[in-house]
């Protein structure tokens, strides 16, 4: 546990430790952003519960330079493995798998329990220089138009007030900040039924399948290897009048209740939590300067494992925003776009995780994920920061906010990067291997060319990167041709064939 002396007047304040909280923290301290994250907690929260994470997903912790850990940790969803009456009925796909696609590096969900998710965060920021002040709780807040002042009791009991810039509350479904604010939150129960949910140790099931008996006695129950621990990952329903024992002794009733394993195949109960699924939206993601991000702006049912993925992409979308207000001079009004940006991409996901949810429980295939799922075209096409300046576009083109695909660089004389780089900016070059999304990696903006000149660029540009991909090959397909802006979070700012347009747009967002 860490409970280090923090600064007492950071750019920004960040309650809550969860995912949302730590990528925030990381992407603002490889900024250069002065950031102070807080927990109430004495540590990471401790159990499994979000474990999918999506492609768009693994995208983002790519660029945060956590993917060799989450590879090395997690592993491929398992096969499903329907039981009754203490025998094997077949297995089946939970998830569509992907065919490889250059553009799309990690074509299929992973699954990585949200503990070691968040312990491999917690260590990509100590890396960065940051830390968690665990114990920590926000007990008082004062909002000012030029600052916020909170009030912060560590785990010595005293209270002692921080001054902020920004607040960012990532303290979850319950969140104090929200509160204390008063952002309303509307949402409804997707199921009156409640949950229990936990891990556990056991013997007599294999670790090659997702198990599930879904007709149990008393409601469904489904047990799942969690990759790279010893755990399974128990999901079990209950009745909407019964309330579910999270004890030890209670897990292993259930279990023996509704399958054959026997309540001594239980071993260790790690952890144990229940709910009853519900969504809920916050009125609003921003009241003057404090934030909302994750479960503290939208509540997911746990299908389709789109709650902790929907976070983390919060915090990579204000991250930068941020980062360019703070550091890079970028007016105000740029921090109006997380809002307008992240709040609709929300509400279209809640609705995607209550229609799968309702679709028919945990029937063979009722909650099957596909694209929809996967994030990947989730982007911001009519948003604030977009600007598609180009006509006659074809009708699968690909347009100013959607995400910028990847693809590999390949060697040729028309493959060229610029080379007229300050001492702020690495350069780049096409070669065996290099693909765009190692051209994108990091937390400046990119020029990519795609068959045309590169033009001239304004001076003193300081972290923006530009490459051109020219004479055809993966990366032409995929883009067509033009001059585009690939903002830090992976989508196309600007798209455009003529030059012009590049200096004002880049200094509206605080590159100049």
């Amino acid at each position: 546990m860490e409970h280090a002396v923090h600064p007492a007047t950071p750019d920004v304040l960040i309650v809550g430790a969860g995912p949302t909280g730590l990528t925030l923290a990381c992407d603002l301290a490889r900024r250069g952003v002065s950031a102070l994250l807080v927990e109430r907690a004495a540590a990471l929260f401790p159990g499994s519960r979000g474990k999918g994470l999506q492609p768009r997903t693994l995208e983002v912790l790519d660029d945060l330079g956590v993917l060799p850990a989450v590879r090395a940790a997690g592993g491929p969803y398992p096969r499903m493995m329907s039981w009754q009456d203490g025998e094997r009925q077949g297995e089946w796909d939970l998830i569509e798998r992907n065919a490889p696609d250059p553009t799309v590096p990690h074509p299929d969900i992973w699954m990585l329990p949200q503990w070691r998710t968040q312990e491999v965060l917690h260590d990509r920021l100590r890396k960065l220089g940051g830390q968690v002040a665990f114990g920590t709780a926000l007990t008082g807040l004062d909002r000012h138009p030029d600052r916020i002042e909170a009030r912060l009791t560590g785990p010595d009991g005293i209270e002692r007030t921080v001054t902020a810039r920004y607040l960012v509350a990532a303290d979850g479904g319950r969140s104090t900040v929200r509160r204390a604010v008063g952002i309303p939150m509307a949402g409804e129960q997707v199921d009156p039924r409640p949950v229990l949910v936990a891990d556990l140790r056991l013997t007599g099931l294999d670790r090659e399948n997702w198990h599930i008996w879904p007709t149990a006695p008393g409601g469904a129950l489904l047990l799942c290897p969690l990759p790279g621990t010893a755990d399974f990952q128990l999901f079990a329903q209950f009745g909407e009048d019964e309330e579910p024992d999270t004890s030890p002794e209670g897990v292993r009733r259930t279990v023996a209740a509704r399958t054959h394993l026997s309540a001594e195949a239980v071993g260790e109960v790690r952890w144990a939590s229940d709910f009853r699924p519900r969504t809920a939206l916050a009125e609003r993601f921003r009241e003057g300067r404090v934030f909302l991000a994750g479960d503290a702006a939208h509540i997911h049912s746990p299908a389709g494992g789109q709650g902790l993925n929907t976070s983390v992409q919060d915090a990579y979308n204000l991250g930068w925003k941020l980062g360019q207000v703070l550091r890079h001079g970028a007016a105000e009004e740029l921090l109006d776009s997380y809002e307008a940006e992240r709040l609709p991409v929300a509400a279209d996901v809640l609705e995607i995780s209550t229609q799968l949810y309702r679709a028919g429980g945990v029937r063979a295939g009722a909650l099957r994920r596909g694209p929809r799922t996967e994030q990947l075209g989730l982007g911001y096409e009519g948003g604030p920061l977009t600007v598609e300046a180009r006509s006659g576009l074809a009708e699968d083109a690909l347009r100013a906010g959607e995400r910028a695909p990847d693809a590999p660089l390949e060697e040729s004389r028309d493959e060229s990067w610029d080379e007229s780089w300050d001492e702020s900016r690495e350069e780049v070059a096409g070669g065996p291997g290099r693909r765009l999304f190692d051209v994108f990696r990091g937390p400046q903006f990119t020029v990519l060319a795609v068959d045309c000149e590169l033009p001239a660029l304004p001076a003193g540009v300081g972290a923006l990167r530009v490459g051109a991909a020219t004479g055809g090959g993966i990366a032409a397909r995929a883009y067509g041709r033009g001059l585009f802006v690939v903002r830090p979070d992976g989508y196309l700012g600007l798209a455009t064939n003529d030059p012009a347009d590049l200096p004002g747009y880049l200094a509206r967002l605080g590159v100049r």
